[in-house]
């Protein structure tokens, strides 16, 4: 079964428009995981808008109390604080995002025709801690060859597009696309996760259509559906329909 990591961001960034502490994204994501979440994602940015250096150690804390469960750390290895805080904590898993410092939100993988070689040090010195290596990419099944020449154990694919698709005319060719590139990546040696604006409607579907996924990061669709039916309630329906593969 397909592992849900949830993205706990927003809920920081909720958390960081008061000086009061709350919501605690300490306790969202013992709530998460009491639930049946698989694991926890943060991608910390240079300028701190939502998760900060201390979340990470915190939820590295509770997280090693919960052997079953993972660890995710997302962030661009060549701005800070991505690598400082891998090196402390020690997650299960990095994922390396090709953010720049402003960036809104992450919305493309890697171009490894220009980054290949620089990553491939940054990746054996995650993997030399003991860290599994996730590169996110666009879902084009001829990159993923290169994702494998890095070192990386996995590729997650961004998955804005297929939600964009999700209901139009383009969706089929656009999940096609989807199932050729995780194809592509097994047969390369890779594993695949895959996250951005899945949500509990185009999940289904997606995970129907696209074989071997071994993971969903999903932050922002599920934090707004926790506001109307409440965290615990929300991650067991995610867990629900992520099981009616369509």
């Amino acid at each position: 079964m397909t592992r849900l990591s949830v993205n706990v961001n927003k809920v920081a960034l909720l958390r960081n428009s008061r000086n009061l502490g709350i919501p605690s994204v300490l306790r969202a994501a013992t709530l998460a995981l009491d639930a049946g979440a698989h694991g926890i994602t943060v991608h910390p940015r240079p300028d701190a808008r939502h998760i900060r250096p201390d979340d990470v150690h915190q939820l590295a804390s509770l997280l090693r109390g919960r052997p079953d469960a993972e660890f995710n750390i997302e962030g661009n290895p060549f701005e800070p604080p991505l690598m400082a805080l891998a090196q402390a904590v020690r997650p299960q898993q990095c994922t390396l995002v090709p953010d720049t410092p402003g960036a809104f939100t992450s919305d493309h993988g890697w171009d490894l025709a220009r980054d290949g070689v620089r990553l491939q040090p940054v990746v054996a010195a995650l993997k030399a801690l003991g860290i599994r290596v996730s590169l996110f990419m666009d879902a084009d099944p001829a990159t993923m060859a290169a994702a494998a020449a890095t070192g990386a154990d996995r590729v997650e694919l961004y998955t804005e597009p297929y939600a964009a698709a999700f209901g139009t005319a383009d969706e089929q060719a656009m999940i096609a696309r989807y199932a050729a590139a995780s194809r592509s990546a097994q047969a390369a040696g890779l594993g695949v996760n895959a996250g951005h604006d899945l949500n509990r409607d185009n999940l289904p579907r997606f995970l129907g259509a696209v074989s071997g996924i071994a993971e969903v990061s999903i932050g922002h669709a599920l934090v707004a559906d926790a506001l109307e039916s409440g965290l615990t309630e929300t991650v067991r329906e995610y867990l629900r329909v992520m099981g009616e593969r369509k």
